[in-house]
C-alpha cells in the first residue's frame, strides 16, 4: 500500500499544480539551476535532429554482447564529434537514436544542423572515408535523420527520492524530426520538414551545375514527398546528399 500510496501522492502533485514555463536562451542540461522540480518546464527554440540507427537488433542475434557494444560506441562517437565541432548540442541516447539540438530561430543554426547532419551521413555512409569499412564485417550501416525546428520543452523526471532526475524532451519539432527519420532510408538518409527547407541558406539546399548552354545553375539537392503527421498529410524532403569530413 505504501508504493501505491506514494505514487499517487507525487501524480497528484504533478497534475495538481500549474507547470511552470520558463523561456531561456539556451538548450537546457541536467543541473540547471531552473529545474527546480517537475513542475518546471524551460522552453526553448532550436532545430532538432533526431538519428535512428537500425539493426542493432539484428546484430546482437548475431554477434556478442561486445560487438554490439563496440557498433553502437562507433555510431555515437561519430555522431557526438561532429555535432561538437558543429555547434550541436547531443542531449540523449537510447539504444538505437540519438537526439541533437542546435539553439537558435535563423537560417544559418538551421542551414547549419543540416550541414551537420550531412556531415553524419558522409561518416556513417562513405564506402570510401567513412567508418562504414571499419565496421562493415559487423553490419551493413542503415539509419534515418529526421530534422525539424521550433521550440520544445524540457523538464526533469525525478528518479531517487528528488535526488536524482533525468530530463524530458517534448514538442511537436521533436516528434517531427522522429517521424521523418522514420520515413528515410537509403540512399535518401536525411529528410526535413518543409518549414526547415524553406528556411535553408543556399548552401545546404542546391549544388551548381553547368546546363547545356555552359552556364552555372542552381540544382536543388532536395526531393518533396509526404508523410502522415498528426493524423494530416505534410510534406517533408529527402536527399542523398552529403558533405565530407576533414
Amino acid at each position: 500500500m505504501a508504493l501505491k500510496n506514494d505514487i499517487k501522492t507525487k501524480v497528484k502533485n504533478i497534475v495538481d499544480v500549474d507547470l511552470d514555463i520558463i523561456d531561456v536562451p539556451y538548450i537546457p542540461k541536467v543541473g540547471d539551476p531552473k529545474l527546480k522540480t517537475s513542475n518546471t518546464g524551460l522552453l526553448f527554440e532550436a532545430t532538432t535532429v533526431y538519428i535512428e540507427m537500425r539493426g542493432l537488433t539484428r546484430t546482437l542475434n548475431n554477434h556478442n554482447r561486445s560487438t554490439v557494444a563496440k557498433v553502437r560506441s562507433a555510431y555515437l562517437e561519430t555522431i557526438v564529434n561532429i555535432a561538437n565541432d558543429n555547434n550541436g548540442h547531443v542531449t540523449n541516447f537510447s539504444e538505437n537514436s540519438a537526439l541533437l539540438f542546435f539553439h537558435g530561430a535563423s537560417k544559418e543554426t538551421l542551414s547549419n544542423a543540416v550541414l551537420t547532419a550531412m556531415k553524419i551521413k558522409f561518416m556513417l555512409a562513405n564506402e570510401q572515408h567513412g567508418i562504414k569499412p571499419l565496421i562493415k564485417k559487423y553490419i551493413d550501416i542503415d539509419f534515418g535523420i529526421g530534422i525539424d525546428h521550433g521550440k520544445s520543452l524540457c523538464t526533469r523526471i525525478d528518479v531517487s527520492n528528488n535526488q536524482t532526475y533525468g530530463l524530458f524532451w517534448i514538442g511537436n519539432p521533436i516528434d517531427r524530426a522522429i517521424m521523418i527519420g522514420h520515413e528515410c532510408k537509403a540512399p535518401n538518409h536525411i529528410g526535413i520538414s518543409h518549414h526547415v527547407h524553406e528556411n535553408l541558406k543556399d548552401y545546404p539546399k542546391y549544388s551548381v551545375r553547368k546546363n547545356y548552354s555552359g552556364y552555372d545553375e542552381k540544382v536543388n539537392l532536395w526531393s518533396r514527398t509526404k508523410f502522415i503527421y498528426n493524423d494530416n498529410y505534410e510534406y517533408y524532403y529527402h536527399s542523398d546528399g552529403s558533405v565530407s569530413v576533414e
